[in-house]
């Protein structure tokens, strides 16, 4: 698992960065589903930059799409393109606009940021894969401010219902969204109740355990007859204990000193990925 720990370390370490340059952006949802893209990209799917047209690759679909700088610092870190991109992100010309898009981004399967859409677009990638006889799996994140959209649950039981057992799907269960936290502006009560209840196989795990989410993967892959729901136990603005302990960490737009913090957060993550190597 040490290489896996590395890979999250060097994601959080270029999101901090492309986030840095930029000057503002979604801090707090980016940093929280950095462990789930390392073992995602670094182990489970199967995907490279040399196959990323291949019909028969994995599928990755981010559906709360104001996560994508870390998408794209693992996109960066896995050979799509080059790092120049991350520096533009979401400038006048990018390829990297604030929300994932797959016609301009390599490795995007889906264009998303319309909170609720992105599920929709999974379980249709993976029944339109299941149409084509295929063997490969379907992967979405979803935020648990985005299951306040009925449409996922309309897609939810849909997948149920089609029996996609090769959907997985992750819950970023970090407990905030935009207007505050999630307890506050909609109740979720159990989410892995819910799925459950939809007819998915569900359970929960340490969002910020690569080894935990490694193992719940492998035992997604099991399931024969039902899609699977990962929901992570997060942290808003995980790994980066000032961020984590922010009431508005959705979207920053740090002051001076904040921007040191995070500055500051960039050297002591480059270190620690020097002596990793």
């Amino acid at each position: 698992m040490d290489n896996l720990q590395l890979f999250s370390k060097k994601i959080r370490y270029y999101t901090l960065k492309e986030l840095y340059c930029m000057g503002f952006g979604h801090y707090g949802g980016s940093l929280s589903i950095v462990e789930t893209l390392a073992v995602l990209y670094g182990d489970k799917m199967n995907v490279s930059a040399a196959t990323k047209n291949d019909p028969n690759r994995d599928y990755f679909v981010l559906s709360k799409g104001h996560a994508g700088p870390s998408l794209y610092a693992t996109l960066f870190l896995k050979g799509y393109f080059e790092e120049d991109w991350l520096y533009t992100l979401n400038k006048n010309g990018t390829n990297l606009p604030s929300h994932p898009d797959r016609n301009k981004i390599p490795g995007v399967d889906m264009t998303t940021g319309s909170l609720g859409q992105g599920i929709s677009a999974a379980t249709g990638i993976a029944l339109g894969n299941r149409f084509a006889e295929r063997d490969n799996y379907t992967y979405c994140i979803v935020g648990d401010g985005e299951l306040n959209e009925g449409q996922c649950w309309e897609a939810i039981q849909m997948a149920a219902h089609h029996q996609l057992n090769k959907l997985i799907v992750f819950v970023d269960d970090n407990k905030m969204q935009l207007d505050g936290p999630t307890s506050d502006i909609s109740r979720t009560f159990d989410f892995v109740e819910k799925f459950k209840a939809f007819g998915f196989e569900s359970e929960r795990v340490d969002g910020a355990s690569i080894e935990e989410i490694s193992a719940a993967v492998e035992r997604a892959k099991k399931s024969t007859e039902k899609p699977v729901a990962i929901v992570l136990d997060t942290i808003k603005g995980q790994g980066i204990p000032f961020i984590e302990q922010m009431d508005n960490n959705h979207h920053l737009r740090p002051d001076e000193e904040t921007k040191e913090a995070v500055r500051l957060a960039i050297e002591e993550l480059e270190k620690e990925i020097e002596v990793a190597l």
